[in-house]
């Protein structure tokens, strides 16, 4: 299975089927999987603190993109848990939200702007 071939939708389902095979869906609420969410963003986090590495550098070690993948995977785990607890469709949801970005974000002030220091 790839992105490319992979409907978010078999994603949404193959979570809530290992959440039910567990009797987990007793403990997934929206508040403890936020929480769990947070949790794993800030593994992730944690993976590149007080590093300096370049992206080729990053992609070169294969340890560190194994730790990478790994927390990707769980915040994955994570978001498409709540998305199904509160039946949220997450294609509907991010649409909006990038619609409303484009808006507050359009490409005539922020294009080429972004100055690094």
């Amino acid at each position: 299975m790839t992105d490319h071939s992979t409907l978010l939708s078999k994603l949404k389902q193959a979570m809530k089927q290992f959440v039910e095979e567990r009797d987990w869906t007793a403990y997934h609420h929206p508040k403890e999987l936020a929480i769990a969410l947070s949790i794993e963003c800030n593994e992730l986090l944690e993976l590149f603190l007080f590093k300096t590495q370049n992206l080729v550098e990053i992609l070169e070690d294969k340890d560190l993109m194994q730790s990478i993948s790994e927390e990707i995977a769980d915040i994955l785990a994570y978001l498409l848990s709540i998305v199904n607890t509160l039946n949220l469709d997450l294609t509907t949801i991010y649409m909006k939200k990038m619609h409303k970005n484009r808006q507050k974000y359009p490409i005539s002030e922020f294009k080429g702007n972004f100055k690094k220091k």
